[in-house]
C-alpha cells in the first residue's frame, strides 16, 4: 500500500523536473502548444504524473492552461521583466541575511567549491555560457538552503526558474557572463566574514547587473 501512495508521487516529480527543464533550457520554447501524448511518449511516464507536473508548473508561472483550448509555455513579455526583478532584489537581500544567521561552514565551503570550478580553458561559447549558468544557480540554490526557511526557498527557487528561462531566451545576445557570475566570489567572502550590510549590497548589485543585461539586449 506505501509503495504504491510513493510511486506517483515519485513519478509526478520526475515529470515536473523534466518538463521544468525542457521550458526553462527552451526545448519548450516560449507561447509554445504542450502536446501531452508526447511528453508522455518521450518521458515514457502515463497520463497522470505529466498532468500533475504540468499543474505545478502552471502556479510557477511556467505553464498557462486556458480552458477548452489548452496548454502552452508561458510567453516571456517585457512588462514581466521588471516586476520579477523588483521582487527578486528584495528577497534576495533577505536570503543573504538569514543565510548569514543559519548558513554553515561546510555549506559555504561546498559555495567555494563551486566557484572554483571554472569553465576550462578553450571552452565553447556555448559550454562556457552552460557551465556559468551551472555555477550561479548552484550559489544561489545554496544561499536559499543556508536561509533554513522553506517558504522563502521555494518562493526564490520558482522565480529564479523565470530568470534563468530569460538568460536561455537572450543567450546569443547577452556578453560573458562570467564577471557576474564571479561576483557570487564576494558575496561568499562577505557571508564568511559576517558583514551582512556588504553581503546585502552585494546581492542587490549581482541582481541589478543581470537585470541591465538582460533590458540592453531586449530593447
Amino acid at each position: 500500500m506505501v509503495i504504491q501512495e510513493l510511486q506517483p508521487r515519485t513519478h509526478s516529480q520526475q515529470a515536473y523536473t523534466c518538463i521544468k527543464q525542457k521550458i526553462i533550457s527552451l526545448q519548450l520554447p516560449p507561447g509554445d502548444v504542450i502536446n501531452e501524448a508526447a511528453l508522455q511518449n518521450e518521458l515514457q511516464l502515463g497520463r497522470t504524473p505529466i498532468r500533475e507536473a504540468l499543474k505545478q508548473l502552471s502556479l510557477e508561472k511556467l505553464v498557462n492552461i486556458v480552458p477548452r483550448r489548452g496548454m502552452f509555455v508561458t510567453d516571456i513579455k517585457i512588462t514581466d521583466l521588471q516586476r520579477l526583478f523588483e521582487v527578486r532584489i528584495v528577497l534576495e537581500s533577505l536570503a543573504v541575511q538569514l543565510a548569514m544567521q543559519h548558513g554553515t561552514a561546510a555549506q559555504w565551503q561546498e559555495m567555494q567549491q563551486v566557484l572554483d570550478d571554472l569553465p576550462a580553458e578553450g571552452a565553447t561559447a556555448v559550454n562556457k555560457n552552460n557551465h556559468l549558468i551551472a555555477v550561479d544557480e548552484k550559489c544561489h540554490q545554496l544561499i536559499y538552503t543556508a536561509t533554513h526557511n522553506e517558504f522563502l526557498q521555494d518562493t526564490l527557487t520558482t522565480m529564479y526558474a523565470l530568470s534563468l528561462r530569460l538568460w536561455y531566451f537572450f543567450l546569443a545576445k547577452i556578453g560573458d557572463m562570467e564577471g557576474a557570475v564571479m561576483e557570487h566570489q564576494h558575496i561568499l567572502d562577505a557571508l564568511q566574514s559576517g558583514d551582512s550590510e556588504e553581503a546585502v549590497r552585494l546581492m542587490e548589485g549581482h541582481i541589478r547587473t543581470f537585470q541591465e543585461e538582460i533590458q540592453a539586449v531586449m530593447f
